[in-house]
């Protein structure tokens, strides 16, 4: 059996995928960083256009974002570089971009991830 090996990644040559949300009808941009195949754990870097929202939605999976640009808005206020964020499993939420300047976030999830879209609560 082959020891656990370390991972680097060079976030700056990893190129931004753009990712169309059709139930919004806008684009966010991510860098897919890392997937645990056991766990189904994601890692990815995400940057959300000036103005972005991702209105209310849930997920049956916990999530974090570490803010390395910007500023996140989040149904509960704003956080700026530096700060992180933890959203538990089926919590309601919103949260996006600043309306002049884009955000820049590392994600990271416990288990695969899901987004389910609703009304606000």
């Amino acid at each position: 059996m082959e020891p656990p090996k370390m991972i680097r990644i060079d976030t700056n040559s990893v190129p931004w995928e753009e990712r169309y949300q059709e139930a919004l009808g806008k684009a966010m941009f991510l860098k897919p960083l890392l997937q645990d195949r056991d766990t189904g754990m994601i890692i990815r870097m995400v940057r959300y256009p000036a103005g972005f929202l991702n209105k209310w939605h849930f997920h049956t999976c916990a999530h974090g974002m570490f803010v390395l640009a910007g500023t996140l808005v989040t149904h509960v206020g704003v956080h700026g570089p530096g700060s992180f964020v933890w959203f538990p499993e089926g919590m309601r939420m919103e949260h996006g971009a600043m309306a002049k300047s884009d955000v820049v976030a590392l994600f990271i999830t416990n288990k695969p991830f899901d987004i389910h879209y609703e009304e606000k609560p």
